[in-house]
């Protein structure tokens, strides 16, 4: 019988994306992740591969917790116009409430790595491309029952939004305040508002 695993997988992932999410990816290394982890650096090894595969599994579960399940929560909840507002407005709110402005770590990410690394840049595009198309679906959704002006193109309106949300999280770094971040959010609110 093969012997288990002397630590929980999954929670040493979670340590793993604090630790990124905080300080970035060059800047941990393998013994930081390893110390913050609570494992050796053989066991990391072992159960992940080399930092870069850690990295990847890490931004899948940032983005299983975070983005999808807001996308979920707030698709469940709401029509479709009001789910992208929803979105859009709980991103401030989160923003504000990130007292060590550590941000979003896609985003922190797509800024930091993606420059540098074609394969993550790519792995990186495709979880934004999922907050993307999650605007495009819904715009679409709303542009068919009436709740959007009808001749909207959603494709490049989704494309806008997630360039707002992008520019709140990287503003709110930088310690811009509830003035600022809805400043940036309100013209795409009043875009949310236009029938015909």
């Amino acid at each position: 019988m093969a012997r288990g695993k002397e630590f929980d997988v999954e929670r040493a992932v979670d340590a793993a994306v604090d630790r990124f999410w905080r300080h970035g990816y060059e800047n941990s290394s393998v013994r930081d992740l390893a110390r913050t982890m609570g494992i050796t650096g053989t066991s990391l090894y072992n159960a992940y591969g080399d930092k870069r595969a850690l990295f990847t599994r890490s931004l899948e579960r940032y983005a299983d917790r975070s983005m999808r399940e807001r996308i979920a929560r707030l698709q469940a909840a709401h029509q479709p116009r009001q789910a992208i507002e929803a979105f859009l407005r709980e991103i401030v709110e989160r923003s504000l409430a990130d007292r060590q402005r550590k941000g979003c770590l896609l985003v922190n990410s797509a800024l930091d790595v993606a420059p540098h690394d074609a394969a993550l840049a790519k792995v990186v595009a495709g979880y934004l491309e999922e907050i993307r198309h999650f605007f495009q679906r819904n715009l679409e959704a709303a542009r068919h029952n009436g709740a959007l002006d009808r001749h909207l193109n959603a494709r490049q309106v989704s494309t806008h939004l997630l360039g707002v949300v992008i520019a709140v999280r990287v503003l709110a770094r930088t310690g811009a305040g509830r003035q600022d971040l809805e400043a940036v959010l309100a013209p795409a609110l009043e875009l949310l508002e236009r029938r015909h």
